[in-house]
């Protein structure tokens, strides 16, 4: 190589480096993340957070840890209403019909538990799906307990009633109430308009594994609504 095209090579790359600075290996940004102060106070659920993680005082980034670990959307470190539902679907899922609310038949049954806010379809005493988080009517429009079918789908279903609101993966059992799909979080609002919301992602996977005449059994009275 001529001096002249050495020192042009030199010059080029000490500009590629101020132009591209090296990224810091991957174990390097993972401590940093780990580090990042995290200042939330305690939340109305600190203690539940505390019994769970088996710890006499949940702090912050612990708190944040299993947010992450659960894939709360916001992992602030605060024990706020959905970490807490989190938490109780954490611990039913090895055997979430351990009550035996839920009447074991041959066929599928998809079962809501309105108490704890949570549901899951099981055949026979096996679990085939979930349990998930859920979030059900409101006062004054609660969810109808009772033994239902589906009898309506609608992958891409609005709602005709509340200014268009998207109900995606909708799988009606009872009037215009359904089981479907809630863009964002499942706790930004005090309960549903009656319908059995779940999470886009739990919404599909239960789009895929029900049909017309599923059965449907819901049970209980959401924390915070009128017997």
């Amino acid at each position: 190589m001529r001096p002249n095209s050495l020192f042009g090579a030199v010059v080029a790359t000490a500009a590629t480096a101020l132009l591209c600075p090296a990224v810091p290996p991957a174990a390097a940004r993972s401590a940093s993340a780990d580090d990042t102060a995290c200042t939330a106070t305690a939340g109305p659920y600190q203690r539940q957070l505390e019994k769970h993680l088996g710890r006499p005082v949940a702090d912050c980034r612990a708190v944040r840890s299993f947010q992450t670990a659960h894939d709360r959307p916001h992992a602030d470190g605060r024990a706020g209403l959905g970490t807490y539902r989190t938490v109780l679907v954490v611990e039913a899922t090895p055997d979430p019909n351990a009550a035996g609310h839920c009447p074991v038949e041959s066929t599928r049954v998809t079962c809501v538990d309105m108490d704890r806010q949570r549901l899951w379809v099981q055949k026979g005493k096996g679990v085939v799906f979930g349990p998930a988080p859920i979030r059900t009517g409101r006062d004054a429009q609660e969810t109808r307990p009772g033994w239902h079918s589906i009898y309506w789908r609608n992958r891409d279903q609005v709602s005709t009633t509340y200014d268009n609101a998207p109900m995606p993966y909708a799988q009606f059992f009872d009037g215009g109430q359904a089981l479907h799909g809630h863009p964002g979080d499942l706790y930004d609002g005090g309960g549903s308009a009656g319908c059995v919301n779940l999470t886009v992602d739990d919404a599909s996977a239960l789009w895929d594994l029900l049909a017309v005449d599923d059965r449907v059994y819901i049970w209980g009275v959401k924390p915070g609504t009128a017997d």
